[in-house]
Protein backbone atom coordinates (compact mmCIF):
# COMPACT_ATOMS: atom_id res chain seq x y z
CA UNK A 1 0.00 0.00 0.00
CA UNK A 2 3.27 2.10 0.09
CA UNK A 3 4.35 2.04 -3.05
CA UNK A 4 7.94 2.70 -1.70
CA UNK A 5 8.22 -0.09 -0.21
CA UNK A 6 11.61 -1.86 -1.15
CA UNK A 7 11.09 -5.07 -3.03
CA UNK A 8 11.24 -8.40 -0.89
CA UNK A 9 14.44 -10.23 -1.03
CA UNK A 10 14.22 -13.92 -1.73
CA UNK A 11 15.78 -16.99 -2.15
CA UNK A 12 14.61 -20.47 -3.35
CA UNK A 13 15.47 -23.57 -1.89
CA UNK A 14 15.07 -25.99 -5.07
CA UNK A 15 13.28 -29.41 -4.38
CA UNK A 16 12.61 -28.76 -0.65
CA UNK A 17 8.86 -27.03 0.53
CA UNK A 18 9.19 -24.74 3.64
CA UNK A 19 7.38 -25.66 6.57
CA UNK A 20 8.19 -22.80 9.26
CA UNK A 21 10.81 -20.15 9.30
CA UNK A 22 12.20 -18.40 12.35
CA UNK A 23 14.41 -15.45 13.16
CA UNK A 24 17.33 -15.37 16.11
CA UNK A 25 16.82 -14.01 18.76
CA UNK A 26 20.45 -12.97 19.37
CA UNK A 27 21.31 -11.64 15.56
CA UNK A 28 19.22 -9.25 13.43
CA UNK A 29 20.24 -10.88 10.31
CA UNK A 30 20.27 -15.00 11.61
CA UNK A 31 17.30 -17.33 9.49
CA UNK A 32 16.46 -21.07 10.00
CA UNK A 33 14.06 -22.48 6.77
CA UNK A 34 12.53 -25.96 8.21
CA UNK A 35 12.15 -27.73 5.09
CA UNK A 36 11.23 -31.01 3.37
CA UNK A 37 11.11 -32.83 0.13
CA UNK A 38 8.35 -33.82 -1.86
CA UNK A 39 6.28 -31.39 0.01
CA UNK A 40 6.74 -33.29 3.18
CA UNK A 41 4.92 -36.78 2.26
CA UNK A 42 8.07 -38.99 2.34
CA UNK A 43 12.03 -38.09 1.78
CA UNK A 44 14.72 -36.04 3.31
CA UNK A 45 14.30 -33.03 5.22
CA UNK A 46 16.82 -30.67 5.58
CA UNK A 47 17.60 -27.03 7.56
CA UNK A 48 18.91 -24.29 5.61
CA UNK A 49 20.73 -21.42 7.76
CA UNK A 50 20.25 -17.93 6.11
CA UNK A 51 21.72 -14.37 6.20
CA UNK A 52 20.19 -11.32 5.52
CA UNK A 53 22.35 -9.02 3.97
CA UNK A 54 21.29 -5.41 3.65
CA UNK A 55 21.67 -3.12 0.53
CA UNK A 56 21.47 0.34 -0.66
CA UNK A 57 18.01 2.05 -0.57
CA UNK A 58 16.38 -0.33 1.92
CA UNK A 59 16.88 -3.06 0.01
CA UNK A 60 18.46 -6.35 0.71
CA UNK A 61 19.16 -9.75 0.02
CA UNK A 62 19.43 -13.48 1.81
CA UNK A 63 22.01 -15.73 1.25
CA UNK A 64 22.05 -19.14 2.07
CA UNK A 65 24.93 -20.02 4.74
CA UNK A 66 24.47 -23.87 5.04
CA UNK A 67 22.42 -26.49 5.37
CA UNK A 68 21.57 -30.03 7.51
CA UNK A 69 19.96 -33.04 6.46
CA UNK A 70 17.97 -35.58 7.77
CA UNK A 71 16.18 -38.49 7.36
CA UNK A 72 12.94 -36.90 7.40
CA UNK A 73 10.56 -33.98 6.57
CA UNK A 74 11.76 -31.12 9.27
CA UNK A 75 8.32 -29.46 10.26
CA UNK A 76 9.29 -26.76 12.54
CA UNK A 77 12.25 -25.35 13.67
CA UNK A 78 13.15 -23.10 17.39
CA UNK A 79 16.39 -20.73 18.01
CA UNK A 80 18.05 -21.56 21.68
CA UNK A 81 17.31 -18.71 24.31
CA UNK A 82 20.66 -19.51 26.07
CA UNK A 83 22.98 -20.47 23.07
CA UNK A 84 23.22 -18.21 19.92
CA UNK A 85 24.71 -20.81 17.64
CA UNK A 86 22.31 -23.97 18.77
CA UNK A 87 18.43 -24.40 17.49
CA UNK A 88 16.29 -27.19 17.98
CA UNK A 89 14.44 -28.74 14.72
CA UNK A 90 11.25 -31.23 14.72
CA UNK A 91 10.97 -34.22 12.02
CA UNK A 92 8.30 -36.69 10.49
CA UNK A 93 10.06 -39.72 12.16
CA UNK A 94 9.01 -38.27 15.45
CA UNK A 95 12.49 -37.17 16.52
CA UNK A 96 13.61 -33.65 17.77
CA UNK A 97 17.93 -32.59 16.84
CA UNK A 98 20.19 -29.84 18.68
CA UNK A 99 21.86 -28.73 16.38
CA UNK A 100 24.87 -26.26 16.54
CA UNK A 101 25.67 -23.70 13.23
CA UNK A 102 29.46 -23.78 13.85
CA UNK A 103 29.61 -27.59 13.25
CA UNK A 104 28.88 -29.44 10.20
CA UNK A 105 26.72 -32.05 8.86
CA UNK A 106 25.11 -33.95 12.46
CA UNK A 107 23.24 -32.67 15.21
CA UNK A 108 24.78 -32.73 18.37
CA UNK A 109 22.13 -34.41 20.35
CA UNK A 110 18.82 -35.99 19.10
CA UNK A 111 15.94 -37.51 20.99
CA UNK A 112 13.19 -39.57 20.04
CA UNK A 113 10.01 -40.26 22.73
CA UNK A 114 6.97 -39.10 20.39
CA UNK A 115 5.30 -42.20 18.46
CA UNK A 116 4.54 -39.92 15.48
CA UNK A 117 5.23 -36.53 13.62
CA UNK A 118 6.41 -33.62 15.74
CA UNK A 119 4.61 -30.68 14.43
CA UNK A 120 5.71 -27.91 16.46
CA UNK A 121 8.85 -27.28 18.74
CA UNK A 122 8.65 -23.78 20.48
CA UNK A 123 12.01 -22.39 23.05
CA UNK A 124 10.79 -20.60 26.26
CA UNK A 125 11.84 -16.81 26.36
CA UNK A 126 11.56 -17.43 30.33
CA UNK A 127 12.38 -20.65 31.36
CA UNK A 128 15.60 -20.20 28.51
CA UNK A 129 16.99 -23.76 29.65
CA UNK A 130 13.64 -25.49 28.63
CA UNK A 131 11.65 -26.34 24.85
CA UNK A 132 8.89 -27.71 24.26
CA UNK A 133 7.47 -30.18 21.21
CA UNK A 134 4.44 -30.67 20.33
CA UNK A 135 3.19 -34.81 17.83
CA UNK A 136 0.36 -35.90 16.29
CA UNK A 137 0.70 -38.18 19.04
CA UNK A 138 -1.75 -35.90 20.69
CA UNK A 139 1.00 -35.08 23.35
CA UNK A 140 3.17 -32.74 24.53
CA UNK A 141 7.01 -32.61 26.01
CA UNK A 142 8.93 -30.77 27.90
CA UNK A 143 12.40 -30.86 27.62
CA UNK A 144 16.03 -29.36 28.54
CA UNK A 145 18.92 -29.42 26.12
CA UNK A 146 21.49 -31.40 28.60
CA UNK A 147 18.98 -34.35 29.55
CA UNK A 148 18.88 -37.69 27.30
CA UNK A 149 14.74 -37.53 28.23
CA UNK A 150 11.92 -35.00 28.35
CA UNK A 151 11.18 -33.33 31.82
CA UNK A 152 7.35 -33.78 31.43
CA UNK A 153 4.89 -35.01 29.24
CA UNK A 154 1.59 -33.32 28.83
CA UNK A 155 -1.48 -35.82 27.24
CA UNK A 156 -2.87 -32.75 25.87
CA UNK A 157 -5.24 -33.68 23.18
CA UNK A 158 -6.48 -37.32 21.87
CA UNK A 159 -5.87 -35.67 18.34
CA UNK A 160 -2.91 -34.31 16.49
CA UNK A 161 -1.34 -31.29 18.22
CA UNK A 162 -0.64 -28.96 15.64
CA UNK A 163 1.09 -26.36 18.15
CA UNK A 164 2.35 -25.63 21.68
CA UNK A 165 3.80 -22.17 23.08
CA UNK A 166 5.08 -21.27 26.00
CA UNK A 167 3.30 -17.65 27.54
CA UNK A 168 6.12 -15.17 26.69
CA UNK A 169 4.76 -13.51 30.07
CA UNK A 170 4.72 -16.07 32.85
CA UNK A 171 6.88 -19.74 32.58
CA UNK A 172 4.51 -22.23 34.00
CA UNK A 173 1.62 -21.21 31.30
CA UNK A 174 1.81 -23.06 28.11
CA UNK A 175 -0.67 -23.28 25.37
CA UNK A 176 -1.86 -25.68 22.07
CA UNK A 177 -4.30 -26.19 19.35
CA UNK A 178 -5.66 -29.35 18.23
CA UNK A 179 -7.30 -31.46 15.35
CA UNK A 180 -10.23 -31.15 17.54
CA UNK A 181 -10.51 -27.40 17.02
CA UNK A 182 -9.73 -26.69 20.74
CA UNK A 183 -7.57 -24.64 22.12
CA UNK A 184 -6.02 -25.17 25.89
CA UNK A 185 -4.27 -24.09 28.29
CA UNK A 186 -2.29 -25.55 30.57
CA UNK A 187 -0.54 -24.50 34.37
CA UNK A 188 2.55 -26.55 34.40
CA UNK A 189 2.69 -26.12 38.27
CA UNK A 190 -0.58 -28.49 37.98
CA UNK A 191 0.11 -31.78 36.02
CA UNK A 192 -3.02 -33.52 37.45
CA UNK A 193 -5.33 -35.80 35.05
CA UNK A 194 -8.79 -34.40 33.54
CA UNK A 195 -11.92 -36.07 35.08
CA UNK A 196 -15.39 -36.12 33.83
CA UNK A 197 -17.88 -37.64 32.07
CA UNK A 198 -15.71 -37.37 29.17
CA UNK A 199 -12.47 -38.33 30.15
CA UNK A 200 -11.21 -41.92 30.49
CA UNK A 201 -8.12 -42.17 32.49
CA UNK A 202 -7.32 -45.22 32.44
CA UNK A 203 -7.31 -46.00 28.19
CA UNK A 204 -7.32 -42.25 27.06
CA UNK A 205 -5.66 -40.08 30.14
CA UNK A 206 -5.83 -36.24 29.22
CA UNK A 207 -3.57 -33.47 30.82
CA UNK A 208 -5.97 -31.32 33.11
CA UNK A 209 -5.90 -27.91 30.67
CA UNK A 210 -7.09 -24.80 33.00
CA UNK A 211 -9.08 -23.57 30.31
CA UNK A 212 -10.43 -25.34 26.91
CA UNK A 213 -11.50 -22.63 24.40
CA UNK A 214 -13.52 -24.21 21.99
CA UNK A 215 -12.17 -22.08 18.71
CA UNK A 216 -13.25 -24.08 15.73
CA UNK A 217 -15.64 -26.03 14.45
CA UNK A 218 -12.48 -27.79 12.28
CA UNK A 219 -9.00 -28.30 13.06
CA UNK A 220 -7.19 -25.70 14.49
CA UNK A 221 -3.66 -25.02 13.00
CA UNK A 222 -2.11 -22.52 14.50
CA UNK A 223 -1.86 -19.75 17.71
CA UNK A 224 -0.28 -17.54 19.25
CA UNK A 225 0.16 -15.30 22.19
CA UNK A 226 0.03 -11.63 22.34
CA UNK A 227 3.67 -10.42 23.23
CA UNK A 228 1.65 -7.00 25.59
CA UNK A 229 -1.45 -8.60 26.38
CA UNK A 230 -1.66 -12.02 28.69
CA UNK A 231 -4.04 -14.27 28.07
CA UNK A 232 -5.31 -12.25 24.87
CA UNK A 233 -4.07 -15.11 22.29
CA UNK A 234 -4.81 -15.30 18.14
CA UNK A 235 -5.89 -18.85 16.65
CA UNK A 236 -6.61 -20.03 12.82
CA UNK A 237 -6.91 -22.71 10.95
CA UNK A 238 -9.22 -24.59 8.26
CA UNK A 239 -12.14 -22.70 8.96
CA UNK A 240 -10.31 -19.66 7.22
CA UNK A 241 -10.52 -17.18 10.22
CA UNK A 242 -8.44 -15.73 12.40
CA UNK A 243 -9.85 -15.07 15.63
CA UNK A 244 -8.48 -13.05 18.67
CA UNK A 245 -9.36 -14.40 22.27
CA UNK A 246 -9.21 -13.25 25.44
CA UNK A 247 -8.58 -16.13 27.82
CA UNK A 248 -8.01 -13.41 31.15
CA UNK A 249 -10.59 -15.12 33.07
CA UNK A 250 -8.22 -18.05 33.79
CA UNK A 251 -6.48 -15.61 36.09
CA UNK A 252 -9.65 -14.93 38.57
CA UNK A 253 -10.45 -19.08 38.15
CA UNK A 254 -9.08 -21.90 40.48
CA UNK A 255 -6.26 -22.99 38.32
CA UNK A 256 -7.00 -26.69 39.29
CA UNK A 257 -10.31 -26.53 37.98
CA UNK A 258 -11.14 -27.48 34.04
CA UNK A 259 -12.62 -23.93 32.97
CA UNK A 260 -14.30 -24.20 29.15
CA UNK A 261 -14.69 -21.01 27.50
CA UNK A 262 -12.75 -17.77 26.53
CA UNK A 263 -14.08 -14.99 24.71
CA UNK A 264 -13.83 -14.41 21.11
CA UNK A 265 -12.70 -10.50 20.80
CA UNK A 266 -12.19 -10.16 16.95
CA UNK A 267 -12.66 -12.08 14.10
CA UNK A 268 -10.79 -11.43 10.69
CA UNK A 269 -12.00 -13.12 7.69
CA UNK A 270 -10.47 -12.61 4.10
CA UNK A 271 -8.03 -15.77 3.60
CA UNK A 272 -9.46 -18.27 0.65
CA UNK A 273 -8.13 -21.49 2.40
CA UNK A 274 -6.77 -22.85 5.43
CA UNK A 275 -4.66 -20.44 7.74
CA UNK A 276 -1.37 -22.55 8.75
CA UNK A 277 0.04 -19.62 10.58
CA UNK A 278 -0.42 -16.95 13.03
CA UNK A 279 2.28 -14.58 14.87
CA UNK A 280 1.54 -11.52 16.97
CA UNK A 281 4.12 -8.89 15.80
CA UNK A 282 6.97 -8.46 18.73
CA UNK A 283 6.46 -4.51 18.46
CA UNK A 284 2.98 -3.62 18.30
CA UNK A 285 0.10 -4.95 20.31
CA UNK A 286 -2.72 -4.68 17.78
CA UNK A 287 -0.87 -6.48 14.51
CA UNK A 288 -0.77 -9.28 13.48
CA UNK A 289 0.89 -11.87 10.46
CA UNK A 290 -0.86 -14.82 9.23
CA UNK A 291 0.08 -17.17 6.02
CA UNK A 292 -2.30 -19.30 4.39
CA UNK A 293 -2.79 -21.90 1.70
CA UNK A 294 -4.32 -19.38 0.01
CA UNK A 295 -1.02 -18.70 -1.21
CA UNK A 296 -0.86 -15.61 0.83
CA UNK A 297 0.59 -13.75 4.00
CA UNK A 298 -1.35 -10.92 5.63
CA UNK A 299 -0.85 -8.19 7.85
CA UNK A 300 -3.51 -7.49 10.17
CA UNK A 301 -4.60 -5.21 12.24
CA UNK A 302 -6.80 -5.76 15.52
CA UNK A 303 -7.51 -2.29 17.12
CA UNK A 304 -7.61 -0.34 13.44
CA UNK A 305 -8.35 3.31 13.58
CA UNK A 306 -11.94 4.60 13.02
CA UNK A 307 -12.73 3.66 9.72
CA UNK A 308 -9.65 2.02 8.84
CA UNK A 309 -9.43 -1.72 7.41
CA UNK A 310 -8.44 -4.27 9.37
CA UNK A 311 -6.41 -5.81 6.35
CA UNK A 312 -3.06 -3.86 6.48
CA UNK A 313 -1.50 -5.81 3.71
CA UNK A 314 -1.69 -8.60 1.38
CA UNK A 315 2.14 -10.33 0.46
CA UNK A 316 1.04 -12.77 -2.90
CA UNK A 317 4.27 -13.66 -4.41
CA UNK A 318 4.13 -16.92 -2.95
CA UNK A 319 3.11 -19.68 -6.10
CA UNK A 320 2.10 -22.30 -3.43
CA UNK A 321 0.79 -22.71 -0.05
CA UNK A 322 2.73 -20.47 2.10
CA UNK A 323 3.18 -22.12 5.36
CA UNK A 324 5.38 -20.13 7.65
CA UNK A 325 5.49 -16.55 8.12
CA UNK A 326 8.16 -15.03 11.46
CA UNK A 327 8.38 -11.17 12.57
CA UNK A 328 12.13 -9.88 12.84
CA UNK A 329 12.78 -9.62 16.72
CA UNK A 330 15.16 -6.41 16.23
CA UNK A 331 13.78 -4.84 12.68
CA UNK A 332 10.38 -3.21 13.05
CA UNK A 333 8.08 -4.19 10.75
CA UNK A 334 10.70 -6.59 8.91
CA UNK A 335 8.75 -9.96 8.28
CA UNK A 336 9.70 -13.48 6.48
CA UNK A 337 7.72 -15.72 4.79
CA UNK A 338 8.09 -19.36 3.36
CA UNK A 339 6.05 -21.86 1.75
CA UNK A 340 5.96 -25.00 -0.42
CA UNK A 341 7.31 -23.26 -3.69
CA UNK A 342 10.73 -23.94 -1.61
CA UNK A 343 10.85 -19.95 -1.44
CA UNK A 344 11.46 -17.33 1.72
CA UNK A 345 11.00 -13.89 0.92
CA UNK A 346 11.94 -11.41 3.21
CA UNK A 347 9.52 -8.14 2.82
CA UNK A 348 8.55 -4.97 4.86
CA UNK A 349 4.92 -4.46 6.61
Amino acid sequence: MNPARPPPAVLQTPGFAHYSVAWSPFHNSRIALASAANFGLVGNGRLHMVSLIPGVGGSSAVKLDKQYETQDGIYDVAWSEIHENQLVTGSGDGTLKLWDILLNDFPIRSWHEHSREVFSVDWSNIKKDMFASSSWDGNVKLWTPELPRSVTTLHAHLSCVYQALFSPHQPDILATCSTDGTMKIFDLRSPAYATGPATNSFTHPLSNAVLTVPASGTELLSLDWNKYRPFVLATAGVDKMVKVWDCRMVQSANMSAQAIGGVCEIQLPGHEYAVRKVQWSPHHPDILATASYDMTCRIWSSNPSAGGSRLLQVHDPHTEFAAGCSWSLYDEGLIASCGWDGKLFVFRA
